[in-house]
């Protein structure tokens, strides 16, 4: 016993040792990031946009990943990528950007607002160069802004058209013996189809074909601009196959030359004048953004919040917009006397119809304290919308998708699969009639029915007289663009749910010029967390995400992620868009 007790003492003495030992290794590590000097930039630098990258909608820190990327430096957000390319515009030591086109995961939004700062750079007389091995149609999308595109000679360029597929899972459900029982407010309202239908409705292919042709026209219009061909040679090449090999893309002018890796170097270098392509100064976006400082004009200050991710009740995550930290977020800037104007970044798909009223109630009292201007992202759409609509003014870039006004709820029946594939079965005892609705082990009854479809259509009529409000439109305006339909940026602007076309940045202008500043600078929410904030809190979280995605894989790890999100869409009536969706290519 006594040999017991001393191997306790013994071992908990070291845990305690190992556990204050790795707390002092964690504050060293931090210590030594902070301690980072500043880097500078080389005279007759070339920036290097890589944009196979994706720039998330506000940046995070990701504690984990900069202790073993270092030295790469932190992936700017897209807000920060714009500020870094209007910086380059001045900044005397960038002569140029190069832009590495092969893959673009970024959304169709995200690079228009890429887009647009690139030309915007190239009026300072500063040239930019794209390249890649083989170009994707979103890769070019942005390549194509430069003066020249150049691609491998046995690489290529992808020219083919747009396409959207979805995923459909009645045929599997029915083999399962699961009955999804669906309640939905909207024609168009698409999400639950995969568990209604084997392929598309008429409504959902009519929609769809609107969207994905508004966004495929922008691509082809601004190509067209770009590169000085007509738009209808364009569409017809496409639509022909003509575009087959790299040598395709250089005889119909897409690209200017086939060239290799080092033949571009050349290139570059000549463009520099004086410099040998060995010693030409590449500086990737990330460092660049470790050199400068982005600082706006003293005078007011806007806050610019991030409503980024699903739309959940609770606190939510990184990946997620809570209600209750939200909620929380709104009401401080709201009592913040300091705080001019607030921009409301708009980037979700929705979720909780009701956590979506939660935060459409803090706008609204936000609103009448100081100027509320909505920036839509890549999607707000759904309850996106729904927390965006009662804004004094809402900016959509032209292929933001939003609209999706309408609400579903799904509620499971497993008995079937539950008894017939497994052998378990289920029995209950209850002090009143609908004590256990909604069950997923029975089927829903005729009442219990009308009380869902109830409570959805009641939903509905909320969520439309939220926008009849916001927007100044009747309810019967509202419900005639409704229905969920979903409406691209530039066609929303026609039907009146979205005021103007324009980026961020020009929210933000129009925010200042609402709240009468002069200058103004930008304070972020939420808040940023420091370094050792984010490493010893988020350290439970990181290890166990980090360890499934090696586990399983990334796509493995994405199918999770939609099964989470098929959990939440049966938890609680919902105000979302569909989550089986691929982008168009």
């Amino acid at each position: 016993m006594k040999n017991f007790f001393k191997s306790c003492l013994a071992s908990l003495l070291a845990l305690i040792i190992f556990t204050v030992g790795g707390f002092f290794l964690i504050v060293g590590i931090a210590a030594s990031f902070s301690k980072e000097e500043t880097k500078t930039v080389s005279p007759n630098s070339v920036l290097v946009l890589d944009i196979a990258e994706t720039f998330p909608e506000q940046s995070n820190d990701d504690p984990f990943s900069e202790l073993i990327n270092k030295k790469k430096g932190k992936t700017p957000s897209l807000t920060e990528l714009i500020g870094l390319i209007a910086h380059a515009k001045k900044d005397s030591t960038i002569k140029g950007i190069y832009i590495k086109c092969q893959q673009n995961p970024n959304g169709y939004a995200a690079s228009e607002e890429i887009r647009i700062a690139l030309i915007d750079f190239k009026t300072a007389k500063k040239f930019v160069v794209a390249y890649g091995e083989t170009i994707s149609q979103k890769g070019y999308w942005i390549g194509n802004t430069a003066d020249q595109i150049y691609t491998h000679p046995q690489g290529g360029l992808e020219w083919a058209g747009f396409s959207y597929e979805t995923m459909f899972l009645k045929g599997m459900l029915d083999k399962l013996e699961i009955k999804p029982q669906i309640f939905y407010a909207g024609k168009f309202k698409s999400a639950t189809e995969p568990f209604r239908y084997t392929q598309m409705s008429e409504a959902n292919k009519l929609q769809t074909s609107v969207w994905l042709n508004s966004i495929y026209n922008s691509f082809i219009e601004g190509t067209a601009e770009q590169r000085k061909l007509d738009p209808v040679f364009l569409k017809a090449i496409a639509n022909e196959g003509k575009v087959q090999t790299a040598n395709d893309a250089l005889v119909f002018n897409l690209i200017d030359g086939l060239v290799y890796d080092d033949q571009l170097k050349k290139i570059i270098a000549k463009k520099l004048k004086g410099v040998k392509e060995n010693e030409i100064s590449f500086v990737p976006m990330n460092e660049y953004a470790g050199s400068v400082a982005l600082r706006g004009k003293s005078g007011g200050k806007i806050a610019v919040v991030y409503a980024d991710g699903d739309i959940v009740t609770g606190k939510g995550d990184k990946e997620s917009i809570g209600s209750d930290a939200f909620r929380k977020v709104l009401q401080d800037i709201r009592y913040d006397k300091s705080i001019d104007a607030v921009v409301l970044r708009v980037n979700s798909p929705g979720g909780s119809s009701l956590a979506s009223d939660i935060i459409w109630r803090e706008v609204d009292l936000l609103k009448k304290e100081k100027p509320v201007i909505v920036s839509m992202g890549n999607v707000a759409a759904s309850g996106g919308y729904y927390i965006a609509c009662g804004a004094d003014s809402i900016f959509a870039d032209a292929n933001t998708i939003t609209g999706s006004i309408g609400v579903f709820s799904v509620v499971p029946n497993v008995e079937g699969f539950m008894k017939n594939k497994l052998g378990i079965t289920f029995d209950r005892v209850k002090t009143g009639t609908y004590a256990d609705a909604p069950s997923a082990t029975r089927p829903l009854n005729t009442v219990e029915q009308k009380f869902i479809q109830s409570a959805v259509d009641s939903i509905y009529f909320t969520f439309k007289s939220r926008v009849a409000k916001g927007r100044k439109k009747s309810i019967e305006y509202v419900d005639s663009i409704a229905q969920g339909r979903v409406w691209t940026g530039v066609d929303a602007t026609k039907i009146g749910l979205v005021d103007k076309v324009g980026s961020l940045n020009d929210a933000m202008k129009s925010a200042a010029k609402m709240a009468k500043l002069k200058g103004y600078s930008i304070k972020t929410y939420p808040e940023s967390k420091s370094f050792i904030e984010e490493l010893i809190e988020g350290y439970q979280d990181n290890v166990k995400i980090k360890a499934i995605q090696q586990e399983i894989g990334m796509s493995q790890w994405q199918l999770f992620k939609q099964i989470k999100s098929l959990q939440q869409m049966m938890a609680e009536p919902q105000a979302r868009l569909p989550i089986f969706v691929v982008n168009p290519q």
